[in-house]
């Protein structure tokens, strides 16, 4: 099931995150922030469970997260909104997944994979800024799932609704939560209107 973000100040450092002018120290600042606001909207549901805790006046019952919480960023943008998670969730745990698209066949091609082991009831959040084509976040679901873990999120800025539908295709069991839904892909699959090369922006390498 697709979630698109409502929240007001999300549109807003959307908006600013858009912006061709916008520098990448700023650009970086914002993709932190938006993530932020992503994730807290993905984790409303997240399991909890009842646990005592003493007060400086009293015990009292407090609540408690059952899952561990996996973030996997998908190289090289999706780092960019690592912080953002660890910021939210310090302890999750953190997972790399390594993926390029072939300039010539627009297929994803796997070059690194690290996930963490000894995991109880873990979730998996899978972070990339675009769902574009929806190649890159296919495979790395497949992969996850090849190491037997089925609960599995995917967290994105901005995705296009033709890959929204294909990812809803190859793993309908998969929530997918984003900032917006751009208009559409253009002819080369980049996000229209969307924001550009996010790992180039992020990291000023072009």
């Amino acid at each position: 099931m697709i979630y698109e973000s409502k929240h007001a100040l999300l549109k807003h450092k959307l908006t600013v995150l858009r912006d061709k002018n916008t520098h990448y120290k700023e650009f970086r600042n914002l993709v932190d922030e938006i993530t932020m606001l992503i994730l807290y909207e993905a984790l409303a549901d997240i399991e909890i469970k009842d646990i005592e805790v003493e007060t400086p006046l009293e015990t009292t019952i407090g609540k408690a997260l059952v899952n561990d919480i996996v973030i996997v960023p998908v190289l090289r943008a999706g780092v960019g909104m690592m912080d953002g998670c660890l910021r939210l969730i310090p302890n999750a745990r953190v997972g790399f997944v390594g993926m390029y698209r072939d300039p010539e066949t627009k297929k994803p091609v796997e070059y690194y994979e690290k996930l963490p082991e000894k995991l109880s009831k873990p979730i998996f959040y899978i972070i990339d800024p675009m769902l574009a084509t929806g190649g890159s976040l296919i495979a790395t679901i497949d992969l996850i799932k090849r190491k037997g873990y089925k609960n599995i999120k995917v967290l994105t800025i901005i995705s296009s609704p033709e890959g929204i539908e294909t990812l809803e295709k190859s793993h309908p069991d998969v929530d997918i939560y984003t900032g917006n839904i751009d208009r559409s892909l253009n002819d080369h699959k980049y996000i229209l209107p969307g924001l550009g090369d996010a790992g180039d922006r992020l990291y000023g390498t072009k």
